[in-house]
């Protein structure tokens, strides 16, 4: 069963054009929605992903009205190559029933995961650039150097807790855990 999906941004938009053109593509049901592709919530597209079928076919008047970005087309189809699903689009003619169809949308993923991988590279390579320049990435401890001490330095009384610290800190266990652990065993008898 060939099965449309037609989607606009705003209210002010009217989906009339992408139904006719899917319809005539022989579309038995349309699943249209006026919903930002931004938004990963489409319920229009959701219940079209849930009544799939293996063997049916999903059809779009163009590429941007299923997903945004290319990343998101590729996981888009690729979760129908899973259910046994095709995929059509009808203004860049892809055709995934055919080898041509899906030779495109296989240089499609390709370009995806350069895109990912080349972003990737230049987070490294700023990160490891802040790095020489002295500057560390990540949050700023909840606890300071003298603070962490004294959190130690409580836990030596055997009835307090790492509980009863973290609450006296307002910050959770695993974050005391994480303050304590870059410190020094401290000596029996000293509390700092």
């Amino acid at each position: 069963m060939k099965i449309g999906y037609a989607r606009v941004s705003t209210n002010e938009q009217d989906t009339a054009l992408q139904i006719d053109a899917l319809e005539k593509a022989g579309c038995e049901r349309v699943y249209s929605e006026k919903r930002s592709g931004k938004r990963k919530e489409r319920p229009q597209l959701g219940k079209l992903f849930d009544a799939l079928r293996p063997g049916d076919i999903v059809v779009v008047w163009r590429l941007d009205r299923l997903g945004r970005s290319t990343k998101d087309l590729i996981e888009l189809i690729e979760t129908l190559e899973d259910k046994g699903v095709e995929f059509v689009s009808l203004t860049e003619s892809i055709d995934t029933t055919t080898a041509t169809g899906e030779l495109v949308f296989g240089i499609f993923a390709a370009i995806a995961q350069f895109e990912t991988n080349l972003i990737s590279d230049r987070t490294k390579a700023g990160l490891e650039s802040a790095r020489k320049r002295g500057r560390v990435g990540g949050r700023k401890p909840k606890l300071t150097l003298k603070q962490a001490k004294l959190a130690q330095s409580m836990l030596l009384d055997s009835t307090v807790t790492k509980s009863d610290v973290a609450q006296h800190f307002d910050i959770s266990r695993p974050t005391l855990d994480k303050a304590l652990k870059g410190l020094d065993k401290p000596e029996q008898g000293s509390l700092l």
